[in-house]
């Protein structure tokens, strides 16, 4: 089952309502008004519908239940179903809702109009490397969340990638998906499934497998295709193409950067047991890498008298003042990093930090960062807010719930500088909050000695 709004079969559930047949006036049980077809599948088609309840649009994949008995597929569907009830995430197309009748299937899922990542790639050949790396960290992010629920997608590539109208990815059709229940005694996975030129070397060894690892390994095949344009692996003959897979046979493009080059061998490592891991891979040089440009942090010594914000002077729980502008004054491109290391705890280094210098008063770094969660869709909530600081909050993520602290010290009276740590929650997840909402919201306020150019936004 594919995510709704790309060239096929695609779509996304909570609830079992029974539904009227489509045919009766459009409409599903009086909740959806189907519209135009956006495709056709094996076992049915999608439509573009609207929910009369919310008046969002939606996509609604109407499946014959004849035609998917006929071709054994009633369980895959079924855990299909119940998968995607399981992997809620922001890269994940979202399953709405799940109706029945006698003859047929409804699934009401999110609709993405934005088509194929394939589609992309085909169009331009290959893409930019630092898009490569917003797409490849959406991807790595959702497929992190799933394996943390115990969920393996086990056919991830680039057409079973969306984007929708933002940009953003997102990750469909579960249809060859397995839970971590389904290993056999020996804890592996053994089905044959995915598509040959994605699929990990072990998963045609016939001796099992670990859906997480071969997960990673379709990772990095699909970051090489986007960043190279082509497979790792090209061969119409499966068997070459597995020789070539178990032999690491491949060569990546004179045009990648040096931390490309480095990471992905260790994606497309033949033996899993020494293939990166996830928790390594967001640690990376080439994944951490900020898409936004930052400027370095500035040089302070005489630096000019900013007007005070009468808020922020007025509040007594101001940010906590500084002793060392002295030592940083007397060394021109010194490293403020080293300087506020002593206020990171050891989750907060865990996580990589981000810090930066501003002229803006204390209530203006607050009141941006409190824009940031607003904006978020839901994605985070500012649980404490003040002079000193702002702590968010997100959803209950793969490792929890997500919380993120950002500090506000005092170097000058018109110098402040910003910490901003991982409390608690997901490495992965805390980086693509900072790279993706944070820094690209904050960088008109980071301050530099030196006029900068102005950052290119994150595509």
């Amino acid at each position: 089952m594919k995510g709704a709004g790309g060239a096929g079969d695609r779509s996304s559930t909570t609830g079992g309502a029974a539904a009227v047949d489509a045919r009766e006036k459009g409409v599903l049980q009086g909740r959806y008004e189907l519209g135009r077809v956006l495709g056709h599948g094996n076992f049915g088609r999608v439509h573009a519908a609207r929910d009369l309840r919310t008046g969002r649009s939606v996509a609604v994949k109407v499946l014959s239940k004849d035609k998917v008995v006929r071709a054994g597929m009633m369980e895959q569907i079924k855990r299909e179903i119940a998968v995607m009830k399981r992997v809620s995430h922001p890269n994940i197309v979202e399953l709405h809702e799940v109706m029945a009748t006698r003859t047929k299937i409804y699934l009401a899922l999110e609709l993405v109009r934005g088509g194929e990542l394939f589609a992309r790639i085909v169009r331009a050949g290959r893409v930019r490397e630092d898009v490569a790396r917003r797409y490849f960290r959406q991807l790595v992010s959702a497929v992190g969340f799933c394996h943390a629920r115990g969920v393996f997608h086990r056919d991830l590539k680039p057409e079973n990638l969306l984007i929708d109208d933002k940009g953003d990815l997102k990750v469909v059709d579960f249809g060859l998906s397995a839970l971590a229940h389904h290993a056999r005694g020996d804890g592996l996975l053994h089905t044959l499934c995915g598509t040959p030129g994605y699929a990990a070397p072990e998963v045609f060894r016939n001796k099992g497998y670990d859906g997480a690892k071969a997960d990673l390994w379709s990772c990095g095949v699909i970051l090489y295709v986007l960043l190279a344009g082509s497979l790792p692996f090209p061969d119409d003959n499966i068997a070459s193409m597995f020789k070539k897979m178990s032999r690491g046979d491949y060569k990546c493009p004179p045009w990648l950067s040096t931390d490309a080059r480095r990471l992905i061998p260790r994606l497309l490592d033949p033996n899993p047991d020494t293939r990166i891991t996830i928790a390594q891979l967001v640690e990376t040089p080439w994944f951490t890498r900020s898409s936004v440009a930052r400027p370095p942090m500035p040089i302070v010594a005489a630096a000019a008298e900013h007007p005070a914000d009468d808020a922020a002077t007025a509040e007594k729980d101001e940010p906590e003042t500084l002793n060392a502008f002295h030592l940083i004054s007397l060394s021109a491109g010194f490293d403020l990093s080293p300087l506020f290391e002593g206020h990171s705890s050891a989750t907060a280094r865990e996580g990589g930090g981000m810090r930066f210098a501003t002229r803006e008063p204390a209530s203006g770094v607050v009141s941006r960062l409190e824009e940031v969660a607003a904006r978020g869709g839901g994605r985070m909530r500012v649980t404490k807010s003040g002079a000193r600081g702002v702590r968010f909050e997100g959803a209950e993520g793969g490792k929890g719930r997500l919380a993120v602290a950002a500090d506000i010290f005092c170097v000058t009276p018109s110098v402040l500088v910003v910490d901003v740590k991982k409390d608690a929650g997901d490495t992965l997840e805390y980086r693509s909050f900072c790279s993706d909402e944070l820094r690209p919201a904050l960088k008109d306020i980071v301050w530099g000695a030196d006029p900068q150019p102005a950052a290119a936004a994150v595509v």
